[in-house]
């Protein structure tokens, strides 16, 4: 697979697809559906670009619902930095109308926020295979990150039907998903 080339049909595709909002919708509510009954109270997601699904609704009402329920510590959710240096990520809080900044890739992140470590981390796919696998965007950012988290966090991989590749063959240095959900439901572990 010519990961170059798919990468920039996908996204095209993604970026065209009559019914996204649809489909965002539909994504939202399986999302939200498979945070109930999860103990995490930090959560680690993305700000969407190039037509992505936006977790943050859902995160936000899961943020909301741990209010209502009395949670023993409050849920915080954060969004990634750029570590330029060491091309990792970090995340940092967030909640609706923080204080926001571009990084150095023209992405948002939160202003002088606190850095907070997730026990779950939701991670854009631009596409995804067997195995838990996912495309991105070719930076390595999250396989990088992933290596050094420690304790690793659970992570969930959010896309939509469109970008399901089953020839996918991973690289020594992918690092599987531990679930992968979309429009139609969750998509791995089956």
């Amino acid at each position: 697979m010519d990961k170059l080339s798919t990468r920039k049909a996908l996204i095209e595709e993604r970026l065209n697809l009559p019914d996204r909002l649809q489909r965002a919708d539909l994504l939202q509510r399986v999302m939200r559906i498979w945070l109930v009954g999860r103990t995490d109270e930090v959560i680690g997601a993305y700000w969407p670009i190039k037509g992505e699904f936006d977790p943050l609704p859902a995160l936000h009402r899961w943020k909301e619902d741990g209010e209502l329920l009395d949670s023993p510590q409050p849920r915080r959710i954060g969004l990634p930095v750029v570590d330029k240096v060491h091309k990792t990520l970090t995340f940092h809080a967030w909640y609706p109308g923080c204080p926001m900044e571009e990084d150095a890739y023209g992405i948002p992140k939160p202003k002088d926020t606190e850095v907070i470590v997730p026990t779950l981390l939701f991670v854009p796919c631009v596409g995804y295979g067997p195995g838990g696998y996912r495309l991105g965007y070719g930076g390595g950012f999250y396989d990088r990150t992933l290596a050094t988290l420690q304790p690793r966090p659970v992570t969930v991989g959010l896309g939509y039907t469109n970008g399901w590749l089953p020839d996918m063959e991973p690289e020594p240095h992918d690092i599987a998903l531990d679930a992968l959900l979309n429009d139609n439901g969750v998509v791995w572990p089956v």
